[in-house]
């Protein structure tokens, strides 16, 4: 999948990530405001490796800028089982319709993969943006504390065939 273009009317391109790309990742989770106060906990350490990126389905949704290119959010989709395990928009580039291109790329990196269906257990504040994207909620997953003392909400998208 090449280049979209957001409501915003800026240019994103959705490419695979690199190595490279680590540190600028883990800063992404690490700096999310949906990740603040009593839930800095679940990402205070969190590190998004190279190793990891190279393991996973990783992409990167990428702004054309005056630098080449600044990650304005990723997506990592996991095989087996298949779960969509981070979905991360930059808080400044939020409502502009990269989470739903992240999502859309996702499923049909998914369908491409010959998955029926992928798994998202989500953080509390973004459940909402999965319902409106179109994930069913399926349950919940247990608090794993100390990291994260809630239950999240399942969800699932559904990848239908074409």
């Amino acid at each position: 999948m090449g280049s979209r273009t957001s409501p915003s009317s800026q240019p994103i391109t959705i490419r695979r990530a690199v190595a490279r790309d680590a540190k600028r990742l883990t800063r992404l989770v690490r700096g999310s405001g949906a990740y603040q106060g009593k839930y800095s906990a679940a990402v205070a350490g969190y590190r998004v490796g190279p190793d990891y990126i190279e393991a996973h389905r990783t992409f990167v949704a990428v702004g054309a800028d005056q630098h080449g290119g600044r990650v304005l959010g990723f997506y990592s989709l996991v095989l087996a089982p298949p779960e969509l395990d981070l979905l991360f928009v930059a808080d400044e580039a939020q409502g502009r319709g990269i989470g739903r291109l992240l999502v859309a790329h996702m499923q049909s990196e998914a369908r491409a993969a010959g998955l029926d269906s992928v798994k998202v257990v989500s953080h509390l504040p973004a459940a909402d943006f999965y319902h409106r994207v179109g994930a069913v909620r399926t349950g919940s997953a247990l608090a794993n504390p100390p990291a994260v003392p809630w239950d999240r909400p399942e969800f699932e998208f559904r990848i239908p065939s074409e």
